[in-house]
């Protein structure tokens, strides 16, 4: 069996615009793992999606998926569409807490289109924030700078390396260490320093993230948080594809489906029995607040600008669920 490895580069685009109106920014991170090419990682990123999002729900967090269908789109063909709710309280800063309801979560809508696919977040109580990630995978080493149909300037360009680059210590286990990984399947591993360059066949994964908040003086340091997590969350994944590609090397479709519907079912259970989230049908209510004055706008963590008037024009108004 022929060896094979997956590279990924993360690429950053920026983009402002004026304060008072929010701020948008743009990354694309493409993030190195080794398996089996393009069409073989689809059963890979199927697996892993569905086996992670199970072992982080729990404690008052996790994933609920609330849809998952097939659909086909017009230009890429057959795919599936998910949506999610994504419960991760606890994971915000304390600046963030200051301002986010006690009970929240990030809604999660995909447009899987392998090989490309369409992610969107948003939030129940931040109507202007928003985050789109467009993802397409080839087979190189991240060698096309013109994949997203404009070339990026090379200062923001950026690799994401699985084997050398850090993860939170909380999320570190030595059966995911790809200096220490060895496949019995696939006699693969463990990668060594400069596996990019020495490994053939080599595989990519570009993302293209756009993030967009518009709650003023907040907009730096709320991006700055995502596009940081964001990276976090690519390495891990894209580790554990690898590490357990024993798992679900092999498989066909129809079956990492299978798998796929049965871990949703669990992870599904595991959220509400510990989040205590109402099902998928319960009726959404809503309330929101006006974020008018100088003292909660420091209370949110918003500097205060060089001169003039310390409020945008016009009341910021947060639409957040109940709790």
């Amino acid at each position: 069996m022929r060896r094979q490895v997956e590279s990924s580069k993360a690429r950053r685009e920026g983009g402002d615009c004026d304060a008072a109106h929010g701020k948008s920014r743009e990354d694309t991170n493409k993030t190195e793992t080794a398996s089996e090419g393009v069409e073989q990682y689809k059963i890979g990123q199927l697996y892993m999606i569905s086996k992670h999002s199970c072992e982080q729900s729990g404690s008052g967090e996790g994933v609920e998926v609330v849809r998952n269908e097939a659909d086909t789109h017009p230009q890429h063909g057959p795919g599936q569409v998910t949506e999610k709710r994504i419960y991760l309280s606890s994971k915000l800063p304390a600046w963030a807490k200051a301002f986010a309801p006690r009970f929240f979560y990030v809604t999660e809508k995909a447009w899987n289109f392998y090989p490309y696919t369409i992610t969107e977040y948003s939030l129940s109580f931040l109507p202007k924030f928003s985050v789109r990630i467009e993802t397409r995978f080839e087979n190189n080493n991240g060698s096309n700078d013109n994949i997203f149909g404009t070339p990026t300037p090379a200062e923001h360009v950026s690799f994401l390396d699985i084997l050398s680059d850090p993860i939170p210590e909380k999320h570190y286990k030595e059966s995911e260490d790809l200096s220490r990984w060895q496949s019995r399947k696939t006699q693969r591993g463990p990668l060594e320093e400069g596996w990019r360059e020495d490994h053939q066949p080599i595989m990519c994964s570009y993302k293209k993230v756009h993030c967009s908040f518009e709650v003023y003086g907040l907009q730096t340091k709320t991006e700055d948080f995502i596009h940081k997590n964001i990276r976090d969350i690519l390495l891990i994944g894209h580790r554990q594809a690898v590490a357990w590609v024993d798992e679900w090397h092999g498989l066909s479709l129809e079956e990492v489906r299978q798998y796929e519907k049965m871990m949703q079912q669990k992870t599904n259970i595991k959220v509400k029995q510990s989040t205590g989230a109402p099902t998928s049908s319960a009726p959404v209510y809503s309330r929101s607040m006006s974020v008018t004055d100088e003292r909660t706008l420091k209370k949110m963590g918003a500097p205060e600008p060089s001169g003039g008037s310390t409020v945008p024009q016009g009341p910021v108004r947060l639409n957040s669920s109940s709790e």
